[in-house]
């Protein structure tokens, strides 16, 4: 749940800015330097660890690339609860037919009920005139996220150090994604003033924390739950868009995020 709050705070943070991939940019940049911090008290990765490592990074950039797109074109309260959405959905599908993990009939039905919600919670992007622009980006935003938590639980059992492979996987996001954001916007994107550098380095650090929450959950719990938990920051999304930023707050929002909160809670009986 902290790591949940962290997340939807960071999240916040970038949309904020004026140019969202900067502020992708400097969370990524954040992430390496405090990854490599880590590491850097800790033995190197064996060889077989490395190809989780370098799969995360690439799938990392990707999601970042598709989610700062996506706040280009939509609201915080929209955009979240899209793009993390079908994320646990997606991981269960795989983790149920490729993985080992073994998944009751009560933590299924709560999975459901969840992504029932962030549904629900999506919809106003296609009944409210908004920009549906976002929902491609915000898709693929999700089939990332989904894409690398399973690459990062695995990876992180694999190595048997948790907090290791969360520090070396982001150094190797910070490493990917800056020549591929450069590549797509040029290098004004990567200019920021003082203010967004230092919202920028919160950022980081709040998505850094979050994230090392999860990867070492992920070895103590099968990945479709953690990911399935970890969904409830889109409430806090919402809660944060509708208190802070001024975005609507109607009965549909209100419902969807009940739904989420019960599917959350039926992962955990």
């Amino acid at each position: 749940m902290a790591a949940a709050l962290l997340h939807a705070v960071w999240n916040a943070m970038v949309k904020t800015g004026d140019n969202k991939l900067t502020g992708m940019f400097m969370v990524a940049l954040g992430n390496g330097v405090l990854g490599l911090a880590v590491v850097a008290t800790r033995p190197l990765p064996g060889a077989d660890a490395w190809v989780w490592i370098i799969a995360s990074g690439l799938i990392r950039t990707a999601y970042l690339l598709f989610l700062g797109h996506a706040y280009e074109h939509g609201d915080l309260s929209r955009v979240y609860p899209i793009a993390r959405g079908a994320a646990p959905l997606f991981v269960l599908l795989v983790s149920g037919l490729f993985l080992t993990d073994v998944i009751t009939g009560t933590e299924l039905a709560g999975i459901l009920v969840l992504g029932t919600g962030i549904l629900l919670m999506a919809q106003g992007a296609f009944s409210n005139g908004e920009n549906r622009r976002l929902v491609p980006f915000a898709i693929g935003s999700a089939m990332a996220t989904a894409a690398y938590s399973i690459v990062d639980g695995i990876g992180a059992r694999e190595m048997g150090d948790a907090i290791a492979f969360t520090g070396w996987a982001l150094a190797a996001t910070a490493w990917f994604y800056t020549p591929a954001v450069v590549a797509l916007k040029g290098r004004a994107v990567l200019r920021a003033d003082a203010r967004m550098w230092l919202s920028g380095s919160i950022a980081g650090l709040a998505s850094y924390v979050a994230y090392t929450i999860v990867v070492w959950a992920m070895t103590q719990a099968p990945i479709a739950l953690v990911t399935a938990l970890r969904e409830t920051s889109i409430l806090f999304a919402v809660l944060i868009g509708w208190l802070l930023f001024g975005e609507r707050m109607g009965w549909g929002k209100a419902l969807a995020a009940a739904l989420i909160v019960g599917g959350a809670a039926l992962t955990r009986l």
